[in-house]
């Protein structure tokens, strides 16, 4: 699970600081306020885990392909000045203690940094593992690198280094905490904010995916792959599209001899007639990927979640708060997730007044703009739900709308009669 994550210098953030990351953990604020840079240092580091073997780069930018597209360090670095160093760093508790080469420990942080330098190549300027107690450092000086254990620096020669560039294992020693971080981010799942429209057909190769794709465009896929394995999620996902009163039912039906096409069909209420996806709501579309990935991800998984309330009623919206409450207690995956939505988190406020979810295993933040500079605020959350500072027009002047209405009235009423 993710502890603690930071960025400095990382598109509009000059400094997050440190943001402790709980098992349910929101960022909220308006358009263009930084919320999903924040999740994108996330991305951008488990795009370069995923990176082939023989890949001697820094940092896996993206492109067009990948989960989060940055483009290069010169459009990625704050403000584009290329004068500056990139620093993300994130800690996070393994799920049980291991042995790290001469040591043993059940939590670790990584840190990096990446500037321009010599020719303007994008290079690494530092990085370091710790547990909190030790630390493994490499530094980048104009002798070449070095590597410090704790307070002693001693020679990289006395090493194998087969990639000093890349700071996912530059030197043999690192390897069990290469295989820790990269373990990290195999349990990372990731749902955008735009999710595929729905289809008439759906076509399946008999895959099994790791997850059901950045657009929900695997999410069939996944269905029947729990299906063949005998690890059936159709019940709890039609429970929940039933609790949030979107559709009774729902069944793949398949449409050809060799049983690879097949067309979501769908009943809205009990009884009535059988319809295809594309014939109902677009919310349901919307909201499938969603509860799917919620029960087809493994045990212990992080999911990070844009915009999951897209395209949803405010009822809808307030009953997804009770899905990842429910997720994050029984199958103990860990839910980062962006939103606009104030009745989501509302209903989080209220389950922590009822005792659903602990004060301690959410943390919600606001996130805003001032003069092109991201800024972020912890919410402070007590024991009975209470934001005790909410930030102003935090989801729009309701109250002075309200009251420029009544003034509106007053005014129209008065001139009527005269």
């Amino acid at each position: 699970m993710i502890t603690e994550l930071s960025a400095r210098n990382f598109k509009s953030w000059e400094d997050t600081g440190k943001l402790q990351i709980a098992p349910l953990t929101g960022f909220f604020g308006a358009n263009s306020s930084g919320k999903t840079s924040l999740l994108q240092t996330l991305l951008m580091l488990k795009q370069t885990v995923g990176c082939p073997p023989d890949w001697n780069g820094v940092i896996d930018f993206g492109d067009d392909n990948s989960l989060v597209n940055l483009g290069s360090f010169d459009e990625t670095v704050h403000q584009h000045r290329s004068d500056l160093s990139l620093n993300v760093a994130v800690s996070w508790k393994l799920p049980e203690k291991q042995n790290l080469g001469s040591f043993g420990t059940d939590f670790l942080s990584f840190s990096m940094s990446i500037a321009k330098k010599y020719e303007h190549s994008v290079q690494l300027d530092n990085f370091c593992y710790s547990n909190g107690e030790r630390e493994f450092k490499i530094v980048w000086e104009s002798s070449g690198y070095k590597y410090k254990l704790g307070s002693y620096w001693e020679s990289a020669d006395l090493f194998r280094c087969y990639s000093v560039t890349n700071p996912f294992g530059p030197l043999e020693s690192f390897k069990p905490l290469k295989d820790a971080f990269e373990n990290l981010f195999r349990r990372i799942c990731y749902l955008g904010s735009l999710r595929e429209f729905p289809y008439s057909r759906y076509a399946w190769q008999g895959n099994h995916p790791k997850d059901i794709g950045q657009r929900g465009e695997e999410m069939i896929s996944a269905i029947l792959s729990k299906r063949v394995k005998l690890q059936d999620i159709d019940k709890q996902v039609i429970e929940w599209l039933q609790r949030l009163d979107l559709i009774d039912s729902y069944r793949l039906n398949p449409i050809s001899d060799t049983e690879k096409d097949y067309e979501f069909l769908v009943r809205k209420y009990k009884g009535g007639p059988e319809v295809r996806l594309t014939d109902v709501g677009f919310g349901v579309s919307q909201v499938l990927p969603v509860l799917i990935l919620c029960y087809y991800v493994p045990e212990g998984s992080i999911l990070i979640l844009e915009q999951p309330e897209a395209h949803l009623h405010p009822k809808v919206q307030s009953e997804l708060a009770d899905l990842l409450i429910e997720v994050v207690k029984n199958r103990r995956l860990q839910i980062i997730l962006e939103s606009h939505s104030e009745h989501l988190l509302i209903r989080l406020m209220r389950r922590i007044a009822e005792e659903q979810i602990s004060a301690d295993d959410t943390v919600f933040y606001f996130c805003e703009m001032n003069e092109g500079v991201s800024e972020i605020e912890r919410l402070d959350v007590d024991d009975y739900g209470n934001i005790t500072n909410w930030p102003q027009n935090f989801f729009g002047d309701e109250m002075g709308d309200l009251a420029a209405k009544t003034k509106a009235e007053m005014k129209r009423r008065k001139a009527a009669k005269l």
